[in-house]
């Protein structure tokens, strides 16, 4: 198993106690620097530009600006996008942004994309928020675009909502055959099987049933379509709250928490380090290679380096 975490970077209100928006970016880079030598295998940034469950006044910082930067800022960690909202940028220009990070990363970007869902935010910058199924299709052509933007030496593509006609993209990343590519999103139908035709890794949130369900149908998808399933990098999200016991642990569990997971709170990693070591087992049974941490109380640190101690180093 693999480890990732959620970074505090404003959407769910989680900067709220730093006043200066200087300060609580440096205290977003002490934590991906904290993941990064601790042993984790990558950190997260989110492509909002509200906070929720409300919009507010509060700090939130812009995703692939903050991407570049903790590309310096760190050392080793892999950093990511859960994920890159399609409609908020073109895909040839994502493309290039995407390429120079990876080069500036020196080959560490994971680069996540989605059709998008917060309406408001779309609303509030001038974006048209177009129905499902329709901001599904874009996605797919984006998708295309991209990896022809990664892939060749002049890139073209004819669709119904994107062109490129003859598009040079140097340098194209450092990774090859090109940079991981996850798709975010679970739907059944079209999503999973974007993520079967075009996707490196996939991005599937729920309990363990939901999981393993997920992770069926994309198998599916993939025999349909003709591709190794185990070619695909299975991540999933969920929250961290380490205690010596189970008591001590579901206490200290924020309300915010239960509302955010749902059914899913049952899947949490939420106990003794015993405890959590059954979980992460049952998450691997269901299929999970990867885990996507929230810690609620990740500006302290402590919660981040005693998961390392115990899962990653020990």
């Amino acid at each position: 198993m693999k480890y990732g975490i959620l970074l505090p970077q404003g959407l769910t209100m989680d900067l709220v106690s730093i006043k200066d928006p200087i300060e609580a970016y440096e205290e977003m880079t002490r934590v991906a620097q904290t993941a990064d030598e601790s042993g984790y295998h990558s950190v997260w940034l989110v492509d909002h530009f509200h906070t929720i469950p409300q919009p507010s006044q509060e700090v939130s910082f812009e995703c692939w600006t903050t991407t570049a930067a903790l590309a310096r800022d760190t050392k080793h960690v892999r950093i990511g996008q859960t994920v890159t909202c399609n409609g908020y940028r073109n895909p040839a220009l994502l493309a290039k942004m995407a390429s120079t990070v990876d080069v500036l990363s020196h080959g560490r970007l994971n680069f996540g994309i989605g059709a998008g869902w917060y309406e408001q935010e779309y609303h509030a910058y001038g974006y048209e928020y177009l129905d499902a199924p329709e901001r599904l299709r874009m996605l797919r052509e984006a998708i295309q675009v991209i990896l022809a933007m990664w892939t060749q030496e002049e890139a073209t593509f004819e669709g119904k909502y994107y062109q490129v006609r003859g598009a040079i993209n140097q340098p194209k990343g450092v990774q090859k055959p090109h940079i991981p590519l996850l798709i975010g999103g679970s739907g059944e139908k079209v999503t999973l099987r974007l993520v079967a035709q075009y996707g490196d890794a996939c991005d599937i949130s729920g309990d363990l049933a939901t999981l393993e369900r997920k992770f069926a149908i994309l198998k599916e998808h993939c025999e349909t379509v003709g591709r190794d399933y185990h070619a695909i990098h299975r991540t999933a999200r969920t929250v961290c709250i380490l205690a010596d016991s189970d008591e001590e642990a579901v206490a200290k569990t924020p309300e915010f928490v239960k509302a955010l997971l749902g059914n899913a709170l049952s899947s949490a990693l939420i106990g003794s380090p015993d405890t959590i070591r059954q979980c992460i087992a049952d998450y691997e049974a269901a299929g999970v290679q990867e885990l996507r941490i929230i810690f609620p109380d990740v500006l302290q640190l402590n919660s981040i380096r005693r998961f390392a101690s115990e899962f990653i180093t020990s």
